[in-house]
């Protein structure tokens, strides 16, 4: 029998949601917690905690939490690129930058045609090693979570950063507020969420998916996969089957490849990301608004295709 806080709406969500398996509070105290990554050689998961200018850090092997670094130029999604380096979303920043080996920082995108960019959210590498990230305006929008600022560029756009030349293009132009960003495991399709309704009452809350050009380095025009049953979504994860695993108002949602909601993780707070970590890349770590939780399920994180 499943536990209280799996809901299930389709079969096929009964093969990812193991019995006597609960979710687990392992963090509290955040204003809003965002961005998790995971770091397998560590064994531990890093998250933001936007307002309090601070990233958490959480132990896998001693269920530990610790702040792992402050200021951090309230950072938001993150990612772990191909040599293991910490790739962050920086509103205060207004960047996209990587931690190095040695601890320091790289700058890899803050402008587009010689503009700022308005405040990176969220962040993907492809397994060519080029970096895929969203532009909303939330950074510059107050001081919240950010300095409030007018946008330079005019617009919220998703871009993309060439590994070998670190040239910032323009992949997506027609979204309100861009937001969390994965790749299908076979990396054909680009899925973003759009949270555009929080600036334009009639922006339908939905995930799009862009078929990926043959090169490898565009998108074609975008369908919606998914749309929101409460709240908006923000950050998501896909599965080694190609499952989608959302954030939403009440919880995550998990949609199947062909978009059907499956099932629902309940959470007591809106949900903002998540992601697969444990050694077995098979416990999901959900970003409530105030804390960190985490489940485990009967499936994996997506693995890169070979480049």
């Amino acid at each position: 029998m499943l536990d209280k806080d799996f809901v299930v709406y389709d079969d096929r969500f009964k093969r990812l949601a193991m019995g006597n398996v609960h979710v687990e509070k392992l963090a509290e105290g955040c204003r809003w917690a965002e961005g998790p990554a995971y770091f397998p050689a560590g064994k531990y998961l890093i998250w933001s905690d936007i307002p309090n200018d601070r990233l958490m850090r959480y132990d896998e092997t001693d269920g530990s939490v610790s702040v792992f670094a402050t200021p951090c130029n309230n950072q938001n999604g993150h990612t772990v690129d191909l040599e293991g380096r910490l790739v962050a979303c920086e509103h205060l920043g207004r960047a996209v930058t990587r931690i190095e080996h040695d601890g320091s920082r790289k700058v890899l995108a803050d402008r587009f045609e010689g503009k700022k960019l308005n405040a990176p959210n969220d962040v993907v590498v492809k397994s060519d090693g080029s970096i895929w990230f969203t532009d909303p305006s939330y950074g510059i929008d107050g001081e919240y979570e950010g300095d409030k600022a007018e946008s330079e560029i005019g617009a919220c756009n998703v871009y993309r950063i060439d590994p070998a030349t670190g040239a910032v293009t323009a992949v997506i132009t027609d979204m309100v507020r861009p937001n969390g960003i994965a790749f299908s495991p076979d990396e054909s399709i680009l899925y973003v969420a759009d949270t555009g309704a929080t600036h334009k009452a009639d922006c339908s809350p939905d995930i799009r998916a862009y078929p990926v050009a043959a090169d490898g380095k565009s998108v074609g025009s975008g369908r919606t996969f998914a749309t929101s049953d409460i709240g908006l979504f923000d950050g998501f994860r896909v599965d080694i089957s190609g499952n989608i695993w959302s954030s939403c108002g009440d919880g995550v949602n998990c949609y199947a490849p062909d978009g059907v909601l499956i099932g629902k993780i309940r959470i007591p707070e809106v949900v903002a990301n998540v992601e697969f970590g444990a050694r077995k890349r098979n416990r999901l770590y959900i970003c409530g608004t105030t804390s960190l939780y985490a489940v485990y399920l009967n499936t994996q994180a997506a693995k890169r295709p070979k480049a």
